[in-house]
């Protein structure tokens, strides 16, 4: 089992909302609801990139806004970080059935080891962070690198993602994908299956997602 984490198990992405906004604020600006749509899912880099652009900076240093960004999400984790509905429980699930898992994120190690004090270390046997990569989601490597190190092959995982960009990065490596979307809509496309939330998702849900009922025969 591969699972994100912002938007995905906990319902961070409203306090990225905060601080982006409030950067916004102190560089003299205010950020376009496009904009921040577009950044869901999206690396650090990325994210820093496409503000400065929606701002008209493009000449601000993406490092120093990431630092600022990181220190002010960094207490906002520590206070208000919360579950989504249903993911608690399906991860206790998952790991009472011994399924090999894989916490999936591309925020920084430093913001997950924050949040890993709500998610529990020992629900994950792997933690791939999106500062730990060459290329961060939408490119494959996050989630063949978690796989890897699972020693499962990727097409037998599911990833459990809630944007478009998580959602390209695991159907790139191959992985069955279940859709929750929060934020921005998921496009419907082979391989992708959506769900409103993880509330009614039990590990009967997940097997069907790798075993899929066989087409009736023709005629």
């Amino acid at each position: 089992m591969l699972f994100d984490m912002d938007g995905t198990l906990v319902d961070s992405e409203k306090l990225w909302d905060i601080a982006l906004h409030e950067l916004a604020v102190e560089y003299g600006g205010k950020l376009s609801e496009r904009t921040r749509l577009a950044m869901v899912g999206s690396s650090m880099a990325a994210s820093m990139a496409m503000l400065h652009a929606d701002l008209g900076q493009p000449w601000r240093d993406p490092e120093v806004s990431a630092a600022w960004i990181n220190d002010r999400i960094v207490g906002l984790f520590r206070t208000g970080l919360r579950w989504r509905p249903g993911a608690s429980d399906l991860l206790r699930a998952v790991r009472a059935a011994g399924l090999p898992t894989a916490l999936v994120t591309s925020s920084g190690r430093r913001l997950v080891e924050i949040a890993l004090d709500t998610l529990g270390r020992d629900n994950f046997d792997v933690v791939v962070c999106g500062d730990e990569v060459v290329a961060a989601k939408p490119h494959p490597e996050p989630y063949l690198t978690a796989a890897r190190l699972l020693g499962v092959p990727i097409d037998r995982c599911v990833a459990i993602e809630d944007s478009p960009t998580g959602v390209a990065s695991a159907l790139a490596a191959g992985a069955a994908v279940l859709a929750v979307p929060l934020e921005v809509p998921v496009e419907v496309v082979d391989g992708v299956h959506l769900r409103e939330s993880l509330t009614a998702v039990d590990l009967a849900v997940l097997a069907a997602l790798l075993h899929p009922p066989a087409a009736p025969p023709a005629g």
